[in-house]
């Protein structure tokens, strides 16, 4: 997974990089197999869309979940990260957003380092996110939406929505968001929205304003979601609880590339139960040379 001059050049004007049908059909079948029983649980780490009963956010399945314990440290989705950011990684966040069909509510308008700056003390935009479609993504299942460019102006104003969905956001309004896409392209490439089959990739700045609609049609749009910090980045501040924030900032070591299909030993600290510790919060900022446990 090196990335080409061309492609290095298209993340530092456009900010995402596309890669459809990474994964094979065997490679995320393995995944979408383990999601209907992690989906079922009741537990704290599964959040669900507003007055319903499907899960809209799945957070740390790689800390107790076989498959995707071995998808947080794969190759095509830590490599490249790594080349940009040009140091080891850790895992800030992971997360299988179940946009569900019929069900599936908006995500509004948003930048990634936007919340990871206010709620974690995150010191710079050095982490972005990398997508994984487990489900064949078209334009009727409420696709991402990205403003092409837009993690070029940093850290824009927010507010933080504690109402239009069950996870809050720290949210861009609209006026903004209108400028950013004139200044994009306006009706001429102005929003973008890559769409691919099942095992397509997305790799995006944490600083790029995106958002999805809702998911009207019959078909799910579930996608994984690993946030990758630099470790020399790693958040100052633990309000929110270890199941969204993680951390243990212990550098990613990959597996080999056919781990998904492949029995390799990975650690599961979670497979008995989320620790109290992890639901401990604090407001207090914690020291920057501070080590992973």
């Amino acid at each position: 997974m090196k990335l080409s001059p061309e492609q290095l050049a298209q993340f530092d004007r456009e900010g995402y990089l596309f890669f459809p049908g990474l994964f094979t059909p065997e490679e995320t079948q393995t995944l979408n197999d383990a999601v209907p029983e992690l989906y079922s649980r009741r537990e704290d780490y599964n959040v669900r869309e507003k007055g319903k009963d499907a899960v809209r956010t799945n957070f740390a399945a790689h800390m107790y979940s076989e498959p995707f314990a071995k998808l947080g440290r794969h190759p095509r989705m830590i490599e490249p990260v790594e080349e940009l950011l040009g140091e080891k990684l850790y895992m800030h966040q992971f997360k299988i957003n179940g946009k569900m069909a019929f069900e599936g509510d908006v995500w509004q308008w948003h930048q990634d380092y936007g919340t990871w700056l206010n709620d974690d003390m995150m010191p710079t935009e050095r982490a972005m996110n990398v997508a994984i479609f487990m489900d064949d993504v078209t334009e009727h299942n409420g696709p991402l939406m990205f403003i092409p460019g837009s993690h070029k102006k940093g850290v824009v104003n927010a507010k933080h929505d504690l109402t239009t969905t069950s996870y809050p956001l720290w949210t861009v309004d609209n006026d903004l968001i209108r400028q950013l896409v004139q200044r994009a392209g306006g009706k001429e490439g102005g929003i973008v929205s890559p769409k691919g089959p099942a095992g397509s990739m997305i790799l995006f700045h944490s600083c790029l304003v995106h958002a999805s609609g809702s998911n009207l049609s019959p078909f799910n749009r579930v996608s994984v979601y690993l946030s990758l910090c630099a470790v020399s980045n790693h958040i100052r501040r633990h309000k929110r609880p270890e199941y969204i924030a993680h951390r243990d900032f212990t550098p990613i070591e990959c597996l080999p590339d056919d781990c998904l299909l492949t029995d390799y030993p990975v650690d599961l600290p979670w497979k008995d139960g989320v620790p109290a510790t992890a639901l401990q919060t604090s407001m207090e900022e914690i020291a920057p040379e501070r080590k992973a446990a």
